[in-house]
């Protein structure tokens, strides 16, 4: 199984852990995660969840919790593979986030769920490596024009997610439904011949990562042998001992069926695939009652919101099932057994260590 070199950062197994909010993935995961060689990846969406103020100061609370959450990584990761965060662009707090994360010593910023224009700026001067998220040859196009052109800095490498991935998705709803979206083969494609423009005009390398529904060896092979760099897995890695998630969650997972992953709505207008409980039932029958706004994504407005998704994820991670959201991608319902890190990356790239 082939490294993979991203700049001045090797990672020795092709794989970089999805980061998945809120509480998911945080530093126990990440951390070992990166122990294995691969990228641990510490979600930035409310970590600071269990913090004792957090209900009254939300925006202190996450940004102490993440800076705290990426040094415990890297103490656990002993030296390698390479830790990073996922920023949401849409993040009422994006910025302070990572700002925090490079106080902290991030190694790699990963940034997604809106176009991350601006990203370039906020890690001027800093060494650190930057990625966006990309549902489309087009976006891809966009950013790395804009990059370019604004601020002289290219992608050091770059994450391209399919509609087959669990939380937000970049695609219309129409689409996932009747299943007329773009194969992530297609995309990759589209993003390839964009990236090659650019390596070959500045003389770089931008590796290529794509995620979704990537869940066994053939998946990764298959990926490997049409020219991607690595792949990108989250929903694998939550029945795992390490995941930051209670135990409940990761029940949720093992006793779910294929006909419980289902698309939700998200209250900031974007579809998402979750699995189907009394929470998403509740949702459909109508709106739930918002007795406080965390101010956590942007396009959120708490007068139109159907619900709270800060929330639901927070009652879900906790283990409060029934009041929650479990975001999952399409192939969730396979993870029927609890494992740990270790076993995950060794069945996705067969190398026993």
């Amino acid at each position: 199984m082939k490294t993979v070199k991203i700049k001045n950062k090797t990672l020795t197994v092709p794989i970089i852990q999805g980061g998945m909010g809120v509480g998911i993935s945080l530093g126990n995961l990440a951390g070992n995660v990166a122990k294995c060689g691969g990228m641990g990846v510490i979600s930035t969406a409310h970590p600071g969840y269990r913090e004792d103020d957090f209900e009254t100061n939300h925006r202190q609370a996450n940004i102490r919790a993440l800076k705290k959450e990426i040094i415990k990584a890297k103490e656990i990761r002993e030296g390698k593979g390479i830790v990073a965060i996922n920023a949401m662009v849409a993040l009422q707090d994006y910025e302070e986030l990572i700002e925090a994360a490079i106080e902290a010593g991030v190694e790699a910023i990963i940034s997604g769920a809106g176009l991350p224009m601006h990203l370039p700026a906020l890690v001027k001067n800093h060494d650190v490596l930057i990625a966006p998220i990309v549902s489309s040859g087009k976006a891809c196009k966009l950013i790395l024009r804009s990059w370019w052109h604004k601020h002289q800095r290219l992608p050091d490498f770059i994450v391209i997610e399919g509609c087959q991935a669990g939380g937000h998705l970049g695609f219309k709803k129409e689409d996932l439904v009747n299943h007329t979206c773009q194969s992530l083969d297609e995309i990759f494609r589209d993003v390839k011949q964009v990236v090659v423009g650019y390596e070959d005009e500045h003389d770089v390398k931008i590796p290529i990562f794509v995620a979704g529904g990537i869940y066994k060896k053939q998946d990764v092979d298959h990926y490997l042998s049409i020219g991607v760099n690595g792949v990108q897995v989250a929903t694998r890695f939550i029945t795992t001992q390490e995941c930051d998630a209670s135990i409940e969650y990761k029940k949720a997972f093992i006793e779910a069926k294929k006909e419980d992953i289902e698309l939700v709505s998200s209250p900031v207008g974007m579809p998402g695939r979750a699995i189907k409980n009394q929470f998403t039932n509740r949702v459909k029958e109508g709106k739930i009652n918002i007795s406080k706004c965390y101010r956590c994504l942007k396009p959120c407005h708490v007068k139109d919101a159907p619900y709270c998704i800060s929330k639901a994820l927070i009652e879900a991670v906790k283990g409060n099932i029934d009041d929650g959201l479990i975001f999952s991608g399409a192939y969730g319902y396979l993870n029927n057994e609890m494992t740990t890190v270790k076993a995950v990356i060794e069945e996705l790239t067969e190398e026993k260590s």
